[in-house]
């Protein structure tokens, strides 16, 4: 089954120097028909003037992944870490038993457009960490390209869950497939273009909810990039 994440429905906040637009309930925005999804918990589309950003502040007990669509960010936090997060790179931070970090647009003309994306973790309180990995998006058109993984399978970030996140960019006319095991959910987030999922046409920022699906057939209406988790059970 598949069910729909309209872009045009997300939560959407325009701070001035930020907007943010929430596929789930965060912060000011609360929609309890939009919780999560199994482990899923944010994926919010931001958009960052530059010369802006988010000044230290804590998470706990959370994996975040960042996913950069164009510009840069800056990366600071409690643990040592800083560095400059560009188009082609994923970053992780597993938030465990705490972590202070801040967020900034370092161009002074170019806007930040990301994706971060919180999973909950299988195991609480585990020690804090950071990691950033290059991923080779250069002549990979129309093959998933594994981000995030519970075993860093493939080069990818290592998260605490059983979850995976694979990106692909298809050029249009491109046709990809993609499966899931009996009881596993699955969640698209689409980040520019048009496809068809399943027959189902989504345009950018659409996400879907998949559950009882093995078989997914992905083409591409013109030149797309695609998120695909791929979820454990509900609890």
């Amino acid at each position: 089954m598949l069910v729909l994440r309209p872009a045009a429905e997300r939560g959407q906040f325009d701070h001035g120097w930020l907007l943010a637009k929430h596929s789930f309930s965060f912060g000011a925005y609360v929609d309890r028909a939009h919780m999560g999804f199994g482990v899923l918990r944010v994926i919010n589309e931001d958009r960052i003037a530059p010369g802006q950003g988010f000044g230290m502040h804590g998470h706990r007990d959370m994996e975040i992944i960042t996913w950069i669509i164009a510009g840069a960010l800056v990366h600071r936090d409690s643990l040592g870490h800083g560095s400059t997060l560009r188009r082609g790179e994923v970053q992780r931070m597993s938030a465990g038993r705490g972590v202070q970090h801040s967020e900034f647009n370092p161009s002074a003309q170019e806007e930040t457009h990301l994706l971060q994306i919180w999973i909950e973790p299988a195991v609480q309180s585990v020690a804090a960490s950071y990691e950033q990995v290059a991923v080779p998006l250069a002549g990979q058109a129309g093959r998933w390209l594994l981000i995030a993984s519970p075993d860093g399978a493939e080069g990818s970030t290592t998260i605490h869950q059983d979850a995976r996140l694979a990106v692909a960019s298809l050029p249009a006319g491109q046709l990809l497939s993609a499966s899931l095991a009996p009881g596993r959910l699955g969640y698209v987030q689409l980040v520019r273009g048009q496809l068809r999922l399943n027959g189902q046409k989504l345009v950018s920022g659409d996400g879907v909810r998949i559950h009882d699906e093995l078989s997914l057939q992905f083409t591409a209406v013109d030149d797309c990039e695609v998120l695909f988790f791929d979820l454990p059970p509900h609890p």
